[in-house]
């Protein structure tokens, strides 16, 4: 028995037409501890990925507050991973040392800032540890830093470190070994408070006269009345009247580096 016309020709049109494209899989963020070494220090960091993505993607450093390896910068490898790359949240105190106390905190940040040599050393063992993971791209990589880990980030870029960019949020940004004319490789992003009493604005000053003297690629944004830790929803937690969280400008900033992102890695 034959098909009414109409019928005939919506069976037809369902057999010729062309095929939607598989929907994406939902992302799958997975994540690890992982422990690697630097000389005889052992450290423990934190990597995370979308496992629905399929092959390799840039992978990103990130370096954390003066509290140490804390909630606050897995949760940045985490918002990595769910933007596409593979986050990687290092360790630059040893152990996975963490601390909620000031006085804590700066006696961490000092001893391992104590040797410019140490503090290379250990950033370059989570950067080796970050290009052997499968998912990565070795030759695509940026790293971030918070405070305390954009001093790190930024100092690793004066030395002229093979990095895609480097990104530094309320980081420190003065230095005693200024960058050399041609010396920095990456793409340099700082992200700042301007409400900021650890960064003032002749800080802020004072490393783009830096950057312009040695000829590197750099951009500066000021986030008005934002205070030191805008990123860190719980900066207000640790008993500092110079800390603040600011969900504007953690919103923004992330936008930004996201930006450079898309410029830098070209996805």
């Amino acid at each position: 028995m034959s098909l009414p016309y109409g019928l005939a020709l919506v069976v037809a049109w369902l057999a010729f037409a062309p095929q939607a494209p598989n929907t994406p899989r939902a992302p799958k963020i997975q994540t690890k501890e992982v422990e690697y070494r630097q000389g005889g220090t052992v450290l423990k960091g934190f990597i995370a990925w979308d496992d629905a993505v399929a092959g390799k993607r840039p992978g990103v450093l990130v370096v954390h507050e003066w509290w140490g390896l804390n909630d606050h910068a897995r949760n940045q490898a985490r918002r990595l991973a769910e933007a596409g790359y593979v986050g990687f949240a290092l360790d630059m105190y040893g152990a996975g040392k963490v601390t909620t106390h000031p006085q804590d905190a700066q006696a961490f940040a000092t001893e391992a800032t104590k040797d410019p040599a140490v503090v290379a050393a250990r950033f370059n063992a989570a950067l080796e540890e970050l290009k052997r993971d499968p998912h990565v791209d070795p030759a695509r990589i940026a790293a971030i830093g918070y405070c305390f880990g954009g001093g790190v980030v930024l100092n690793m870029a004066r030395s002229g470190a093979d990095l895609a960019a480097v990104v530094s949020f309320h980081g420190s940004l003065g230095t005693k070994t200024p960058a050399e004319p041609g010396k920095v490789k990456a793409r340099v992003l700082v992200l700042a408070g301007g409400a900021d009493p650890f960064v003032p604005p002749e800080q802020v000053e004072g490393f783009r006269k830096e950057m312009q003297a040695a000829g590197a690629r750099f951009d500066i944004v000021t986030y008005p009345g934002a205070k030191h830790g805008f990123t860190n929803p719980d900066a207000g937690q640790y008993g500092m009247a110079q800390l603040a969280y600011d969900a504007a400008a953690d919103r923004q900033s992330w936008a930004a580096m996201q930006r450079l992102f898309h410029e830098v890695f070209g996805s």
